[in-house]
């Protein structure tokens, strides 16, 4: 049975935890906010240059680009995106969960985030590259795998390029999402599928667009533009959610601390008053016997 010097450092303990515990989850609950209006003003813009895309398509419809080949898949290439920091719950076990689904033999691996690329060479898979980018995504980070991505499906080194990535849904509900960026297919549909927005309000009829010098030389000069919002979209979405993840981690691990303070005290207080009350029984034991 636990002393009451031991009880009391214990509890030391869980109170010590649980300010580290709150601290970690008053700085992910900041970066949540900052993160959640970024995935949802990048959904907003994503609408938008769909509704283009779109437009464009329809005045071009013999249109054929180098990353819209359709090709036998032999090799893919997936693209996974995690966090670099642990402390968010179940948000990268889901993820490399998935990642476990994938062949081995005709599967190369590009992360962006730490865990993915330690997950990645413990299981002994395909790493072709890996990238980092900060808490705040910046389009130059989505731009570098973007043209990482595109440089090993132009070369033929792979025959599809997919994303695994957490969509951020709300704070308490994140999902692991895979989507297909190579080739690239219907145009209405692969940019919003990336951002999480409803069909129906991307398929929406809207203003038609007069283009110079052609639509297809537009469609042509950005499409790779088009795939770097598609790489931004699901960094700042992934982040969204490593932070909303991690903010609510946080909450059930100081609210658990503070519960096991208060059984700790409990417990303290009941072994108290029995040494006390075992103290006086002695002491009046004692007085007994000397008459």
């Amino acid at each position: 049975m636990p002393s009451t010097r031991d009880i009391r450092r214990r509890i030391k303990s869980v109170k010590n935890t649980a300010q580290i515990t709150k601290a970690m989850q008053m700085v992910a609950s900041s970066k949540m906010r900052k993160a959640q209006l970024a995935a949802l003003a990048g959904r907003r813009f994503a609408t938008l240059m769909n509704k283009m895309l779109v437009s464009a398509g329809k005045s071009s419809q013999d249109f054929a680009h180098p990353l819209m080949e359709q090709r036998e898949v032999r090799k893919r290439a997936v693209l996974v995106v995690s966090t670099d920091k642990g402390l968010c719950g179940a948000l990268n076990t889901n993820l490399t969960r998935e990642v476990a689904k994938f062949d081995k033999d005709n599967t190369v691996f590009v992360t962006a985030g730490r865990k993915a690329s330690q997950f990645v060479v413990r299981t002994k898979r395909n790493l072709a590259a890996e990238f980092i980018y900060k808490d705040t995504p910046t389009v130059a980070e989505a731009r570098a795998i973007s043209m990482a991505l595109q440089d090993m499906f132009l070369k033929g080194e792979v025959d599809c390029v997919d994303v695994l990535f957490t969509r951020f849904v709300n704070t308490l509900t994140q999902k692991v999402d895979l989507r297909r960026l190579l080739p690239v297919g219907e145009l209405k549909n692969q940019l919003l599928e990336a951002a999480g927005v409803p069909a129906a309000e991307a398929e929406a009829a809207g203003p038609q667009h007069l283009f110079e010098p052609s639509a297809e030389q537009v469609l042509s000069s950005i499409l790779p533009i088009y795939l770097t919002v598609v790489i931004y979209q699901v960094l700042v979405e992934a982040k969204a959610s490593e932070h909303s993840s991690r903010m609510v981690a946080m909450k059930n691990a100081t609210d658990n601390a503070m519960q096991l303070i208060k059984d700790l005290t409990l417990e303290y207080n009941k072994l108290r008053q029995a040494n006390i009350t075992k103290e006086l029984l002695e002491i009046t034991t004692a007085q007994m016997a000397l008459g």
